[in-house]
């Protein structure tokens, strides 16, 4: 058997974290046993179903790196096929028809409510003669449920799973008007599609009772269940806005790394020992559906954030220039020609140490291309006192005449201009660090300096020197 399994997202206008969490540990599972990994566009819900809200998930999902194997399946397209089905199980008598009203079913649930029963549906048409029914009314296709014993599934993650067939009714599974249903339509993709493992969230799990009617209804096997617990937020409650980001592209716009939000989610519900950072090769080797959890897993944004700064470390420094120069670009009165480019890709080495996020990361880049005069943080104006801009313009001097104008020689001139005037390293590169980004956090003052080059350097000491 060829593991298949597949991603089936509605397309509402994001792309969720649970349902990207879904989408990775699909795509790790087929990946892990040789299989394939397809994706299917549940998108016959028309209002919702916009071509901006299906870019949006194409574009959540290529940022994570998770491909499909084959062409994208819409489901829309299928409908002909998904009534196929329902005619066919009509023809079985396996499912029939219901001619019942608005009216009517509102009259039933009402009745089974005050009576302390489930508000479902009676079958009143399950045994009737169609000829019973006035001409030319509409009618629904009822699959015709089991209504004794249980129905068992064994879930890959939740165990064996049982619900008593008197818990289900005759679900309608093709509409008057001749459009499929959900459960339906998702059954006979999956039989069509050839999947074997169907991994999504737990919420889906009652339904997986109603799609098994219909799977042994039509003869077909069932693939292999895997309902993954949810995701809450840091206080155990459903994940929400007031939690902080859900979807993809929010925690992409916050400056987090797509290796970064992979590796998190792999770790939020699944284990394996104490294997924290994991590389997308070390994923696919190490995934199975053996590692995860039962229990709902918390979001934890501090971990997350740790791990991005991590990855940030890691990248290579190419990549994160083109990323700082794109966040650059929005920002007001910051340079992003070319040169700029360059110092940011200079001091990149030292940049990245200091961030945990792309968004940081930029914002302490900023200074490479900003136009004099600078704006300075409060912190910077304490160190830009009388004494010590007297101290900058002597020490203009100092780093005119450095050459090259090398990391190590900057270094060699600032340790030679402290002993010379018997002041503490850090005194004098406090003060500098301030005159020439505009704050007091920076990488190595003598890489800063290299970075922004000699003539950029006097221009901004200049700027607040106090010459003698």
């Amino acid at each position: 058997m060829t593991v298949r399994t597949r991603f089936a997202p509605s397309p509402t206008g994001l792309l969720h974290i649970g349902n990207a969490r879904a989408a990775l540990f699909n795509f790790l599972y087929a990946r892990h046993h040789g299989g394939q990994f397809v994706l299917r566009i549940e998108d016959t819900d028309r209002e919702r179903s916009t071509q901006q809200a299906v870019d949006v998930l194409f574009d959540g999902l290529a940022w994570m790196d998770i491909e499909s194997d084959e062409k994208p399946v819409f489901q829309s397209t299928r409908q002909a096929r998904h009534a196929e089905v329902a005619h066919e199980l009509l023809e079985k008598g396996l499912a029939y028809r219901c001619y019942c009203t608005a009216d009517e079913l509102k009259d039933m649930r009402e009745k089974a409510m005050a009576e302390g029963r489930p508000p479902r549906y009676n079958g009143m048409w399950r045994d009737r003669d169609p000829a019973e029914a006035p001409a030319n009314t509409p009618y629904t296709i009822r699959i015709k449920a089991p209504r004794e014993g249980e129905t068992t599934i064994h879930d890959l993650v939740q165990g064996d799973v049982r619900v008593a067939n008197a818990e289900l009714d005759d679900m309608i599974i093709l509409r008057a008007d001749g459009t499929p249903v959900y459960q339906l339509a998702v059954v006979v993709d999956d039989h069509d599609m050839d999947i074997t493992h169907v991994i999504r969230g737990d919420d889906h799990l009652t339904n997986t009772f109603r799609q098994a009617m219909i799977y042994r209804a039509m003869g077909w096997s069932l693939p292999h269940f895997a309902h993954l617990p949810l995701i809450h937020g840091p206080d155990g409650a459903k994940l929400s806005k007031r939690h902080g980001a859900q979807s993809v592209v929010e925690f992409r716009e916050m400056g987090y790394l797509p290796e970064a939000l992979n590796n998190y989610l792999l770790r939020l519900g699944w284990g394996h020992g104490d294997a924290e950072i994991l590389s997308r090769e070390e994923q696919i080797k190490l995934f199975d559906l053996d590692g995860v959890g039962r229990s709902p897993s918390r979001m934890d944004y501090a971990k997350l954030l740790h791990i991005n700064g991590v990855w940030l470390r890691q990248a290579d420094d190419t990549r994160l220039t083109s990323d700082v120069m794109e966040r650059l670009a929005r920002m007001d009165g910051v340079d992003t020609s070319d040169a700029t480019r360059a110092k940011v890709l200079a001091l990149m080495p030292g940049l990245k140490e200091r961030a945990k996020t792309l968004v940081e990361l930029a914002d302490n880049a900023a200074f490479l291309g900003r136009s004099l005069p600078l704006a300075f943080d409060p912190k910077a104006e304490k160190q830009l006192t009388p004494e010590n801009r007297v101290m900058l313009g002597r020490l203009a001097t100092a780093l005119k005449a450095t050459e090259p104008f090398s990391k190590e020689a900057i270094d060699a001139t600032l340790r030679q201009f402290a002993e010379t005037h018997e002041m503490k390293l850090g005194k004098v590169a406090q003060p500098l660090r301030a005159a020439v980004t505009g704050s007091t956090m920076s990488p190595g003052i003598d890489d800063t300096l290299a970075a922004l080059g000699r003539d950029e350097v006097l221009a901004r000491i200049n700027a607040v020197a106090a010459h003698e």
